[in-house]
């Protein structure tokens, strides 16, 4: 008989950690993630109104180099790389040539000639596969890094009290969308004022053998302040409170950027041609002219929570469909993104309902974000 034996899970410099924790685990892309440690709910709201703190080092991180390494990423992503500055960050995205997401990433500009492109765990491979292929013909070096960083994340109101206590770097200097080589605790590391939960945070990339120890000085230097170890599932609720997309929910190599409303990242006016031009111009117009499916976000009358996949009807006509659903912590009522026709996507519409399971259960369509800190 023949068997095929199941990959071996990735797991984290922070793994026995997560287990001392009691973190519950699941398999995520591919690797053992802490999926909550205690109340998904109650690690939601520390990251709203004090601080959480993330492993996420299943993310993947390439780093291009060399003189062409600018042209090489106006050539690859969609957006205009060769235009961010030193020690800035910028959100874009990797295109097919039809114009597809093949995934949205964050680049980072490390030094003149040295870029770090950090992809979704699910599309890390792809995302190195694509870079190496578009390589051909530009003097630059894509490396897979991937195993030479652990990344941690401290996000919320209380996090740059805590990381002012652990490092002497310039974080009020720090812009969003920006980062800095520093020393916290002791452990070198790339400060970036990034995050995926609509708060203010840090993201801080490490050496893999100095995660343990940067993950104690955090957890002691923020418990005074709240800050509590937080797992994905509390992520997932923060990022889509805060309106953000998410790889194989609102964005899929079934849709252009366009699709997804995110035409913005993509920049036409940049030298030079750039994978999926072309159909990216020809999405463009159509979006102008004839909008398709409008991304919107939808708050539910009721209780009943709506799932990805779920039909969006009115009128007994289906309208559309939901993209991530969720019980939303700080509105208390269950939320969604909902792919959704032009004509039903002004907020405030109502008559919209979700059919779930059979039965249509009454929504109103609202202007995302859901939440936006209050600066």
């Amino acid at each position: 008989m023949s068997s095929t034996a199941t990959p071996e899970k990735r797991r984290t410099a922070l793994d026995a950690l997560h287990r001392a924790l009691g973190a519950t685990m699941t398999d995520f892309a591919g690797w053992d993630m802490p999926l909550r440690y205690g109340s998904e709910r109650d690690e939601h709201l520390a990251v709203r109104t004090k601080a959480g703190l993330f492993d996420l080092s299943h993310m993947g991180e390439i780093t291009v180099t060399g003189p062409d390494a600018a042209r090489l990423l106006n050539y690859a992503l969609v957006g205009n790389i060769a235009s961010v500055g030193l020690g800035r960050a910028r959100y874009t995205m990797i295109c097919r040539a039809d114009g597809g997401i093949l995934d949205d990433l964050i680049v980072y500009r490390l030094a003149e000639t040295e870029y770090m492109v950090v992809a979704n765990a699910s599309n890390a491979q792809i995302v190195l596969d694509s870079l190496v292929e578009r390589a051909a013909g530009f003097d630059a070096v894509v490396r897979d890094d991937r195993d030479a960083y652990a990344l941690l994340a401290v996000q919320g109101p209380e996090s740059p009290g805590i990381l002012k206590s652990l490092t002497d770097a310039d974080l009020d200097g720090l812009k969003y969308y920006a980062g800095l080589p520093g020393t916290v605790a002791g452990v070198p590391a790339l400060i970036a004022r990034t995050g995926y939960t609509g708060e203010d945070g840090f993201e801080l990339f490490v050496s893999p053998a100095d995660a343990e120890k940067l993950w104690l000085a955090l957890t002691e230097a923020g418990a005074p302040v709240g800050l509590i170890p937080c797992g994905l599932s509390c992520r997932d609720t923060l990022r889509l409170e805060a309106g953000m997309p998410l790889y194989g929910h609102e964005l899929s190599t079934s849709l252009t950027p366009f699709d997804a409303g995110l035409g913005r990242v993509v920049k036409f006016e940049k030298d030079g041609d750039f994978v999926g031009r072309t159909a990216l111009e020809a999405a463009a117009e159509r979006a102008a002219s004839q909008p398709p499916r409008v991304l919107v976000g939808l708050v539910a009358e009721g209780r009943r929570v709506p799932r990805a996949g779920y039909p969006v009807v009115a009128d007994g006509q289906v309208i559309g469909e939901v993209t991530s659903g969720a019980p939303s912590p700080t509105l208390g009522k269950p939320i969604a993104m909902a792919y959704v026709d032009a004509a039903h996507s002004a907020p405030g519409t109502t008559g919209v309902g979700v059919d779930i399971r059979g039965s249509h259960e009454p929504y109103e369509v609202v202007a995302l974000p859901f939440y936006k800190r209050e600066k």
